[in-house]
């Protein structure tokens, strides 16, 4: 563990990944051990097979990244679980990614840098820019609902995204936080509110194009997590208009006012 204060601080959550946690962990550490500046952070949402026990063995099979197993007694969600973990961040930046690597881990400087560089405060990917990047396909009617649940939130929420829900997006943690901190959705739609807010907040948000594939073992079930979904976009409507973040926007301001206009000039890969 040869970093003392890394720049990146990547977070993994994971609830029953015991199967494929594994190989994932290992992947990223093998990129990350080339001299990234980051750590990792699995965080466990109450899982009931071994996840935790298969994140600790193969996070300590080498001691070239920092790595802590944060866990949950219960299973609270997808959202607290990345919360938690970018909460518990030593790094500027955060990022998350899926347990799966659906985005491969070799993707992160197109998050990273332009926060690094100053340009943008939240920088997330995409399958919606470029779709010759996506590999492995999604069946199509996952495919089809997730562009219609797009145009849903795009009416909702003024929100000009092609694609939000792609499970890789990098934080600049000093503006953020307090949107983390304030954040009502713990499940699936969480990200929907993290956006929602930093867009209205007037933060410098930027959708990249990654590499992406699908991996069959999905934890959303269209049936059952696409209204929740919907739901939890009229929810976080609801509280903006009835001025529950009005204080987090405040408070975004002020951190906007304190951060420097560039975090590095110097290049991390």
């Amino acid at each position: 563990m040869r970093i003392a204060t890394p720049l990146v601080s990547i977070v993994i959550p994971a609830y029953n990944e015991a199967a494929r946690l594994g190989d994932t962990l290992a992947a990223a550490v093998d990129y990350l051990s080339r001299g990234v500046p980051a750590e990792l952070i699995v965080v466990d949402d109450g899982s009931t097979d071994d996840t935790v026990a298969v994140a600790e063995r193969a996070l300590g099979a080498s001691d070239a990244v920092p790595w802590r197993v944060l866990r949950s007694d219960a299973n609270r969600g997808k959202g607290h679980a990345v919360r938690t973990g970018l909460l518990a961040a030593r790094a500027p930046v955060g990022v998350f990614s899926d347990a799966d690597l659906s985005t491969p881990i070799a993707e992160l400087p197109k998050v990273v840098e332009p926060i690094v560089q100053g340009h943008y405060d939240v920088v997330f990917g995409s399958r919606a820019l470029d779709r010759t990047l996506i590999g492995a396909r999604q069946p199509v009617y996952r495919d089809r609902a997730g562009r219609l649940f797009n145009v849903a939130l795009r009416l909702a929420t003024g929100i000009p995204y092609k694609d939000t829900q792609c499970g890789f997006k990098a934080f600049r943690l000093s503006v953020c936080r307090p949107i983390l901190e304030a954040a009502a959705v713990e499940r699936f739609g969480f990200d929907l509110e993290w956006l929602f807010v930093a867009h209205r907040a007037g933060l410098r948000l930027k959708e990249v194009p990654v590499r992406w594939n699908h991996h069959e073992g999905s934890k959303v079930k269209l049936l059952r997590d696409g209204p929740r979904m919907l739901a939890d976009i009229l929810k976080v409507r609801r509280l903006m208009a009835a001025g529950r973040y009005a204080p987090t926007l405040s408070a975004v301001v002020s951190a906007t006012r304190l951060e420097p206009a560039e975090t590095s000039s110097v290049p991390v890969w």
